[in-house]
């Protein structure tokens, strides 16, 4: 693996140096992320108008509207469709969360590792400290950046199935005279 990165991607394996351990596992995070994010993203697109278009025509097909059992089937489909609209969400808010905090462990391993410098050395050499103020700081930069560009693309993605999920009802409209879901 590490022949793969240091042949066709040097300068990954270079960052991954500088911020170390835990700057590997926030990458890891964030690849999660924005697969989830484009897996929403395309289920928004593609998948979503198809789901709807199926649920129409089966609630259009149903010469019943106005009956308790049609009213059932209306908030089962409507259900299920506003269910799978925000599906994963709290997972990529969760995973949002977990990378500054992940950064600040790094900062906490880089300072440990600055006063471990300190000590052996029994001096403030900057050459001892380097390589843990590095680890401090790659780590704390790159959780942050994560978070923050996680949070504007999760921030979009809910906002538009909040939008659809609220336009739900208009798709499924019942007959006059019924009772109101």
């Amino acid at each position: 693996m590490t022949f793969l990165i240091d042949t066709y991607l040097p300068w990954f394996g270079d960052l991954l140096e500088l911020g170390g351990p835990i700057l590997g596992l926030i990458l890891l995070l964030a690849f999660a992320m924005w697969w989830l994010l484009f897996e929403r993203a395309y289920y928004l697109v593609r998948d979503f108008p198809q789901e709807l278009d199926g649920a129409k025509r089966q609630w259009s097909m149903r010469s019943d509207r106005r009956s308790w059992f049609a009213e059932k089937h209306r908030a089962q489909l409507l259900g299920g469709i506003a269910s799978r609209l925000t599906q994963n969400f709290s997972l990529i808010n969760t995973l949002i969360k977990v990378c500054p905090l992940l950064g600040l462990l790094g900062t906490v391993l880089g300072m440990l590792e600055v006063f471990d410098a300190l000590a052996a050395t029994g001096s403030n050499n900057p050459r001892s400290m380097a390589s843990g103020v590095s680890k401090a700081t790659v780590s704390t930069l790159a959780g942050m950046v994560v978070a923050i560009v996680g949070l504007l693309a999760a921030s979009l993605g809910e906002r538009r199935a909040a939008a659809l999920r609220e336009n739900l009802p208009t798709h499924f409209p019942q007959t006059e005279g019924s009772q109101n879901a």
